[in-house]
């Protein structure tokens, strides 16, 4: 499904104001779908990004969100977690699941590390708490796309593990294994570094560029990243180095 170009309709009263098009946009045209069923939450976002030369589509409910995801065309998610039909986290789970790996950025108003983690194990790229500045929002969804496009196209290779920024696809031993785009920074860092060990700030930079990321995510992307590229092979290529970060050895 493509994006709509008209307004979207509300059920609320939208941001009164003409709409107008940001020149100083940093991307665009970014295509963002907006998964939220607070509608005023809703309206305002696409008010702010619409007037900042976004496309921005929306679905009110968890199963309508999927549909839409599953099309195609979309540079970032911004996903509630709190949804009827199907909430946030079985959405992105879904997701992952059908091996589609565009960014989401979670929504939701709990601020418990159980839940920031819980966001990540499901395939959550980034995760932001309500009450949250319009700014901030745009901030994290440039960061999410500027990760995906920060790769070139030339493959890295580390022995048996390949991997392709374009495709986010990973191969080890033939198979070939889809990532996240998290995922997918965490391997090129590896990679490139390996076999020298990756302190976990340089690891946190990558993936979080303003700074916004911590340990205890960053172990959670790293262990959803063992189990697809370590887990079903004879050797782990990823070891931990305690109190210091991470590496990747390209032999046992």
């Amino acid at each position: 499904m493509g994006f709509l170009c008209a307004r979207h309709k509300f059920d609320v009263a939208r941001t009164s104001g003409p709409v107008t098009t940001a020149p100083n946009s940093q991307v665009p045209g970014l295509r963002v779908l907006v998964i939220e069923d607070q509608r005023d939450i809703a309206a305002n976002i696409w008010d702010y990004l619409e007037r900042r030369a976004y496309i921005v589509d929306h679905a009110v409910d968890g199963q309508a969100g999927l549909t839409r995801a599953m099309g195609g065309e979309i540079d970032v998610i911004v996903l509630d977690i709190g949804l009827p039909r199907l909430d946030g986290f079985a959405l992105c789970r879904s997701l992952r699941a059908a091996k589609n790996g565009v960014p989401v950025l979670m929504l939701t108003a709990r601020d418990t590390l159980e839940d920031r983690l819980r966001g990540f194990a499901e395939g959550a790229d980034d995760y932001l708490v309500k009450p949250f500045a319009m700014r901030e929002l745009e901030a994290r969804i440039q960061a999410l796309h500027r990760r995906g496009r920060r790769a070139t196209d030339v493959q890295i290779v580390a022995g048996e593990l390949s991997y392709d920024a374009q495709s986010m696809m990973a191969v080890r031993k033939g198979k070939k294994i889809l990532l996240t785009r998290s995922q997918g920074l965490l391997l090129s860092v590896l990679i490139q570094a390996s076999p020298k060990v990756v302190s976990h700030r340089e690891l946190l930079n990558a993936v979080w560029s303003g700074g916004e990321g911590d340990v205890a995510g960053l172990h959670t992307h790293i262990y959803d990243l063992r189990a697809l590229i370590d887990r079903p092979f004879d050797y782990a290529m990823i070891q931990s180095v305690r109190g210091l970060g991470y590496r990747l050895l390209a032999s046992p």
